[in-house]
């Protein structure tokens, strides 16, 4: 495991929150000035059955029928808790996460709970969490060291890939509300996001895995499989003319919906089309998932012991409660998964700056990636395709999120970031007669304030996709707005747009990611006079779109010019 560098900020605590689609952890760090950080787990959470406790626990809520919450995390898995939900009609909250993505095609999610929206049940979720790692720390360190720290915490929320500034604004919501940090621009600067492929990096390089490969300046795909999501993101180290080694992005960052629930949900289907216990098809899959998915080498036969001795059906190859799957039948349950990722690893190496030639490996993360089966295909498929070195790491999986997000706080290591779409603005550019795109659009061409004729719906991008972007970048393009009447440029507003095709866009009609807004009423607008037209005053507002990654979050700026000075 690396060393790391003596901290030089202030003291403080840094919590690192994976709230993952089945399971979640919590990491944790204290961060004292001039002392190394370490990471830590918080590993004991109610109900947990082994004595020694987890870092993991299962991402759900039980609540009843008025909306109270009756059980969380592990205590959801006792056998007392199952049995009352059943006899008291509980709701079962699982899954929720995915109920935040974008929209995607894949399996039907189990529905929320009555009343329950998916920001409201992740606020719950984060809220019990959150008194779960004040417990721990208070226990295991001391209560003098809580409450001098308590005012100074900071909290990195990892998510997918494919999450963007909606999904963003969800969880910082949900912060607010299950009470990590308040409604303030001071309290929301305390929270920040890492996406989870990026976190799985900072955990690989902190626990040293694959080392030579990043030392040796060659790029390195990150496959995070997780229960839900697949991400994969891919880094090459660059070394600073001052001797600082970071790492940057090479290709932009992707997110399968093919993660192990997946698995589960087609071994579902298969079952529901083959067995005449339909009643008990929750407990079969159930079983599947504990036992059957998890110990799959390939063999000829997985066996899934659902029932008891009573349970019979040769046809069906179920004998003594148990049901025989042929292996054949297991892999097809693996294979869009395996497909999938070894279809989305070429991609990245396709696309990386500098070509395919500069990936050499592929390191596998997630609790996925715990499955055997899974990364044996992929290794196989992966290193006769495209001869690329594929490894997992001996640290547990399962913790590779939560600890790679404290780490992005701590160690902050990739500097450079891909855009995975173009963003821009919709305008209107002057008619041009011999523009066939122009006379396509004939029938919504109009006459702006100045006279001259326009036609709308133009896309102008600012950041176009796959180009890679520092943090300290800025990209910016300059934009009028015109009216006759002043006053509506005292108040001023546009919308940003997000492209998410291939290609160039130059004409769409997509939903804004978000409106940018402004007070310029202190800003002189100059007037214009159309020539040889009376009475034809108007007034031009000219400014300029900037938009920068910062972080992992987009950031967008109007900016004007006011008495010579910048405003934003």
């Amino acid at each position: 495991m690396t060393t790391g560098k003596p901290y030089s900020g202030p003291r403080g605590l840094v919590f690192g929150i994976d709230v993952g689609t089945t399971y979640s952890g919590i990491s944790y760090s204290i961060l004292e000035p001039g002392q190394v950080p370490q990471i830590h787990q918080i590993t004991r959470f109610p109900g947990q059955q082994d004595v020694g406790g987890d870092s993991k626990i299962p991402t759900a809520i039980y609540y009843d029928l008025g909306g109270i919450i009756r059980a969380e995390g592990a205590e959801t898995m006792l056998a007392a808790c199952v049995e009352q939900a059943e006899e008291d009609g509980w709701e079962h909250a699982q899954w929720f996460k995915l109920h935040l993505r974008p929209t995607v095609s894949g399996p039907e999610l189990p529905p929320l709970p009555h009343r329950k929206t998916a920001t409201s049940v992740l606020a719950d979720f984060l809220r019990y969490l959150f008194e779960c790692a004040k417990k721990f720390i208070r226990e295991t360190h001391t209560e003098a060291l809580w409450a001098s720290l308590k005012h100074n915490i900071q909290f990195v929320m990892a998510h997918p890939n494919g999450w963007q500034g909606k999904q963003q604004s969800q969880m910082r919501d949900a912060a607010v509300v299950a009470g990590l940090i308040p409604h303030s621009d001071a309290g929301h600067q305390r929270l920040r996001f890492v996406t989870e492929g990026e976190a799985s990096l900072h955990f690989c390089i902190r626990n040293g895995l694959g080392t030579q490969a990043i030392d040796s300046g060659k790029g390195v795909v990150v496959v995070d499989a997780g229960g839900g999501t697949i991400d994969l993101s891919s880094y090459r180290q660059i070394q600073r003319s001052d001797g600082y080694k970071e790492y940057e992005e090479i290709a932009p960052a992707q997110c399968l919906f093919q993660g192990s629930i997946y698995v589960t949900q087609r071994a579902r289907e298969y079952v529901e089309g083959n067995t005449k216990y339909a009643a008990d098809i929750d407990h079969i899959a159930q079983i599947f998932d504990t036992s059957a998915k998890l110990s799959f080498r390939g063999e000829e036969f997985a066996f899934v012991k659902f029932g008891t001795k009573r349970d019979q059906d040769p046809k069906l190859n179920i004998r003594n409660g148990q049901l025989k799957i042929p292996g054949s039948d297991v892999k097809k349950l693996f294979e869009p998964s395996i497909s999938a990722v070894v279809d989305a690893v070429r991609e990245q190496c396709i696309s990386a700056v500098g070509g395919s030639a500069t990936v050499s490996s592929v390191f596998l993360v997630g609790g996925f990636a715990a499955n055997d089966w899974l990364f044996s295909e992929l290794k196989s498929r992966l290193e006769s395709l495209t001869r690329l070195d594929v490894t997992r790491p001996d640290a547990r999986l399962n913790k590779a999120v939560a600890d790679g997000a404290v780490s992005f706080y701590i160690d902050h290591h990739v500097s450079v970031r891909v855009a995975r779409f173009t963003y821009g603005m919709k305008c209107s550019e002057p008619y041009n007669a011999m523009n066939n795109e122009h006379l396509t659009r004939l029938v919504s061409r109009y006459q702006g304030v100045s006279g001259e004729w326009l036609i709308p719906g133009r896309f102008s991008a600012i950041l176009n996709r796959k180009m890679q972007v520092r943090e300290t970048k800025e990209f910016r393009e300059s934009y009028n707005r015109r009216s006759s009447n002043l006053a509506l440029l005292d108040h001023f507003s546009t919308e940003l747009y997000i492209y998410t095709g291939g290609g160039d866009p130059q004409w769409l009609d997509v939903d804004p990611v978000c409106r940018i807004e402004a007070n310029t009423s202190g800003l002189t607008k100059y007037p214009t006079y159309r020539p040889k037209v009376p009475n034809s005053t108007y007034y031009e507002l000219k400014f300029d779109v900037i938009l920068s990654f910062g972080l992992t979050e987009l950031k967008a700026q109007i900016a004007w010019v006011e008495n010579g000075v910048e405003k934003r």
